[in-house]
């Protein structure tokens, strides 16, 4: 994911944005993912004439630009998850209650 998103902006002469205007960006990409949430699962829907959004497509822009921080910045993100699922397998490990299995016994 990250390479193609290197590719497409290293067409342009811009580049990457700064850090600043990347969290900018992610924040109105959150808030977008927000709205669609709120039209679909909240309590205020969308107006007839508003256009159907797609939760989708607004997760993707969030993806989109958390790969752009993480090139402008030189994070590999694979290593950034393994990281941090390896925090959550750990200091979590017993946080939650786990699903128990149909020959597990508990």
């Amino acid at each position: 994911m990250q390479q193609r998103v290197h590719e497409y902006i290293s067409q342009f002469e811009e580049g990457y944005f700064s850090p600043m205007t990347l969290v900018v960006r992610l924040s109105e990409e959150l808030g977008e993912l927000a709205r669609e949430i709120n039209h679909t699962y909240g309590e205020k829907p969308k107006k007839p004439e508003e256009a159907p959004g797609n939760i989708a497509l607004e997760l993707g822009d969030l993806l989109f630009v958390i790969a752009c921080m993480a090139n402008r910045l030189d994070i590999r993100l694979d290593n950034a998850f393994r990281d941090v699922m390896l925090k959550f397998e750990t200091r979590d490990a017993c946080r939650w209650t786990k699903i128990s299995g149909p020959d597990e016994t508990g």
